[in-house]
């Protein structure tokens, strides 16, 4: 078979490349065209591009001016704040006054003047934990908004009282059990474990004001729902709430890893079951409060659990026993 095209060999053998008179240009098809504008227009960072701006990207000394902003691009992350995260003074004080439940107020330090001065006193009288802050916190955890100066953190389920949960119990004919949690820091783990305790049957649930994380947004969604149907309680000292159920009749287990297998413990009858924080669990004086220890069995070479399983594990052996003897 036999090609019948002719190839164009080039002119110049030493380079290579056609002849500058062999070279073709096409000219551009738009009406108005003159050779002498053509390819001549350079465009600067500014110039218009028919209606559409050719944008300014910000220098290096940009982002040291006070008043700089960054333009809203597809290399931004949005940030989502909790729908339980309150800010400015006005929103505060509406929340203080609709008697809404207050985890904590965190107002920037040195701001002791005007309406501040209101919702200090206001959060003092209903005993609401109240932390002095640097501005760059409240500027992290509101995504730099106006904040004025105060951040609340409302509990996104109302909080009872202690002996609303041994009223529970006793509407519903059974021996009170109650989970105390002293100092459990990841709402995801306090989430999971109200979870659990609804389904195991638990009457209600203890938690501290201080060092602990509350009912957040992020609590409830861990949760799964179950916040709505669980009774929490917040209480300023564990130790003299659980000498206050003593004397309800209720025995203290301690969830310790020195404690008796809690396969091997009675745990029928009117029981409170104490889990510590997930780096230090139980702290001395709360143990030595509780009447026993009790104990997961391990086989593995890590020799922990995560505080929401542990919690489960125990609720569920508490239900065992009660609901199912062998």
């Amino acid at each position: 078979m036999k090609f019948s095209g002719k190839i164009n060999k080039p002119k110049d053998n030493k380079t290579g490349a056609f002849s500058s008179k062999e070279r073709k240009f096409s000219k551009p098809k738009e009406e108005g065209y003159k050779k002498e504008d053509y390819r001549k227009k350079s465009y600067k960072k500014g110039d218009t591009l028919g209606e559409t701006p050719v944008p300014k990207k910000p220098r290096r000394g940009d982002y040291l001016k006070k008043d700089f902003k960054q333009s809203e691009d597809k290399f931004e992350e949005e940030r989502m704040i909790d729908d339980n995260i309150l800010y400015g003074r006005n929103a505060v004080i509406e929340a203080l006054k609709a008697g809404r439940d207050i985890d904590k107020l965190m107002v920037q330090k040195g701001e002791k003047e005007g309406s501040i001065l209101k919702i200090i006193g206001e959060a003092k009288d209903k005993g609401i934990v109240i932390i002095e802050v640097e501005k760059p916190k409240l500027d992290e955890v509101t995504g730099r908004e106006k904040h004025q100066g105060v951040v609340a953190y409302a509990a996104a389920q109302s909080y009872v009282e202690l002996e609303d949960i041994l009223q529970a119990a006793k509407d519903k004919n059974e021996a009170p059990f109650i989970l105390i949690l002293e100092n459990i820091q990841d709402p995801h783990n306090l989430g999971a474990i109200i979870r659990s305790a609804h389904n195991a049957g638990v009457h209600g649930i203890v938690i501290p004001k201080r060092r602990a994380v509350g009912l957040s947004g992020t609590v409830a969604k861990s949760s799964a729902g179950a916040i709505e149907y669980m009774k929490v309680a917040k209480v300023t000292n564990i130790t003299q709430t659980i000498k206050a159920l003593k004397e309800e009749g209720i025995w203290i287990a301690c969830a310790d890893m020195d404690g008796k297998i809690m396969y091997e413990e009675n745990l029928t009858g009117p029981l409170a079951v104490v889990v510590g924080s997930e780096g230090e669990g139980v702290s001395k004086l709360v143990k030595e409060s509780c009447d026993y220890s009790i104990s997961v069995p391990m086989y593995g070479q890590v020799t922990s659990l995560n505080a929401s399983v542990a919690a489960s594990i125990m609720v569920y052996e508490v239900v065992r026993q009660r609901n199912y003897k062998a």
